[in-house]
């Protein structure tokens, strides 16, 4: 077992990459809330969006310019897919919406393996500038990137639930989420709301696949998959609960890092999402039932 001075790095790791989770995890609840749909193709348009601004750095441009076009980019794709099947989506099924949405992630997939294919060894990276700067605790190096994705995740998760409950728009998405047809005909605006819902988490996959892009690694099919770990905070909130949410994605990220120097488990950190969610939809499936034995009896 190692002991807790190597433990300390990945505590820290953790934190800042549940941060990122946890605003990527906000944005796809919201956009549950407001339209019905499950965004499997988080993932791939912020991918898309970081690989995109890879090129153009590249190229010559400021590192600002890409990591603006990253964001713009992600929230017009995931605008244009929400306003052309958003309405034909409405009255489906979840598992309709669900799969529509996985077949973006297969075509933004299949794109980037042709344009930025992975044959050769390419190396790709996208380097921001916090991450040269930062300070210690307990002897252990904490960069200003690592600081900006648990504070950035907090800070969208408090600004989100206030929004929610305080605001016309977050009053309407919220009735939006318990039914669209009655919020409809109080006069409600439902293709204005919706499409706040999907540009906004469109935003948010573009600014999660530049932290990943830095925090992780640039390539497609790890950025892509990783929706995996925050549709699993998601599903822990029961995509209902902003701040569960958020405290399902930093369990995920730290139970995820915390394994890693473990030699026994460590290669099997990947399936902390999957172990998290199940047992948490467990608990949750076997408390209904108990609450509704005892209202039977």
């Amino acid at each position: 077992m190692p002991s807790w001075q190597d433990f300390q790095p990945f505590i820290v790791t953790g934190l800042a990459l549940g941060g990122v989770y946890a605003l990527s995890g906000v944005g796809m609840v919201v956009l549950y809330q407001a339209t019905g749909v499950v965004y499997l193709a988080f993932g791939a348009v912020g991918a898309m969006g970081a690989l995109i601004a890879w090129s153009l750095i590249n190229a010559g441009a400021p590192g600002w310019a890409g990591w603006l076009v990253c964001v713009a980019f992600s929230a017009a794709v995931t605008l244009g897919y929400g306003t052309l099947f958003g309405p034909p989506l409405a009255k489906r099924d979840p598992l309709v919406k669900a799969t529509a949405t996985l077949g973006l992630l297969l075509v933004l997939f299949g794109v980037m393996d042709l344009l930025w294919t992975t044959s050769g060894g390419e190396s790709r990276s996208i380097t921001l500038p916090t991450d040269n700067s930062g300070f210690s605790v307990s002897g252990v190096q904490v960069d200003w990137t690592q600081v900006i994705g648990f504070g950035l995740g907090l800070a969208i998760a408090a600004a989100t639930a206030v929004f929610l409950r305080y605001t016309k728009l977050g009053t309407a998405m919220r009735a939006m989420a318990n039914d669209r047809e009655i919020t409809a005909t109080l006069g409600v605006p439902v293709r204005r709301v919706e499409a706040a819902a999907w540009l906004g988490c469109g935003v948010l996959a573009g600014v999660a696949g530049i932290l990943l892009a830095d925090m992780v690694a640039l390539d497609a099919t790890t950025l892509t998959f990783l929706v995996i770990y925050t549709l699993a905070a998601a599903l822990i909130a029961r995509l209902r609960s902003i701040a569960f949410t958020f405290l399902a994605a930093i369990v995920i990220g730290l139970v995820q890092n915390l394994l890693t120097p473990i030699s026994s488990v460590g290669n099997y950190n990947d399936m902390t999402p999957f172990v998290l969610a199940a047992v948490a939809l467990l608990v949750f499936s076997r408390r209904s039932v108990v609450s509704r034995s005892r209202e039977e009896t």
